[in-house]
C-alpha cells in the first residue's frame, strides 16, 4: 500500500486533478494479486489475503491453477474473487500454449478447477484466447466449464503488448467479434 501511494504522489502536483479522488487513491479498497509468474508461489499468500480483509480491502487472486494444494489451503481465508486462467480445452493444446515448466501442469490445473466447489468466494474461469493457438474446440471448453462450480466465465483476447510481442505476431490478437 505504501508503494502504491508512492506511485501516485506525482499526481498531487497537478492543478487538473480531482482532489477528492486523489485523496481516495491513497486508501486502496481493492487489491489484485496477479504476477508475471504465479502468485500462489508466494509463501505468505494466506496471510496477505487475511491482512487485506482485516483492513476492509477486497482481494482478487489470479492464478494459472498449477498449485491446487495452495488453493485448497486458502479455505477459511479465501480471496474475495478467485480467477483461474484456462488456456486450453485439452492437455495437448495446454502444453503447446503454456509450455509448462512444472510437471503435470494440466492435471494440476484440473485439480484446481475441482477446488472451486470447496471455496467460499466468487470464482471466475478466465479464457485468454490467442488466435491460431487455443481458439479451438468450444465444446471442449464447455465440458471443462460445466465440471466446475464457477460463478462466472470471462473470455478475453490476448493483447499484443509488452514482451509478448517478441513471442507472438500481432495477428495472434483476436478481434472482439472473433472472441
Amino acid at each position: 500500500i505504501r508503494e502504491h501511494v508512492k506511485l501516485l504522489v506525482g499526481f498531487g502536483g497537478s492543478k487538473n486533478i480531482d482532489r477528492k479522488r486523489f485523496e481516495e487513491s491513497k486508501e486502496p479498497r481493492h487489491f489484485a494479486i496477479s504476477l508475471t509468474g504465479e502468485p500462489t508461489l508466494y509463501p505468505k499468500l494466506r496471510e496477505l489475503i487475511g491482512r487485506l480483509h482485516e483492513r476492509g480491502i477486497t482481494s482478487f487472486l489470479v492464478t494459472n491453477g498449477t498449485m491446487p494444494d495452495v488453493l485448497e489451503g486458502l479455505r477459511g481465508c479465501e480471496p474475495t474473487q478467485l480467477y483461474i486462467t484456462l488456456h486450453a480445452p485439452d492437455e495437448q493444446t495446454y502444453i503447446k500454449c503454456c509450455r509448462p515448466l512444472i510437471k503435470n501442469g494440466w492435471h494440476r490445473l484440473l485439480r484446481s478447477l475441482e477446488t472451486f466447489e470447496n471455496l467460499n468466494c466468487r470464482k471466475v474461469l478466465r479464457l485468454t484466447l490467442v488466435k491460431g493457438w487455443n481458439m479451438i474446440d468450444p465444446e471442449g471448453y464447455a465440458r471443462l466449464i460445466k465440471k466446475t462450480a464457477t460463478n462466472f466465465v470471462e473470455f478475453k483476447a490476448y493483447m499484443w503488448v509488452g514482451y509478448s510481442r517478441y513471442r507472438l505476431p500481432r495477428e495472434a490478437m483476436p478481434t472482439h467479434e472473433e472472441v
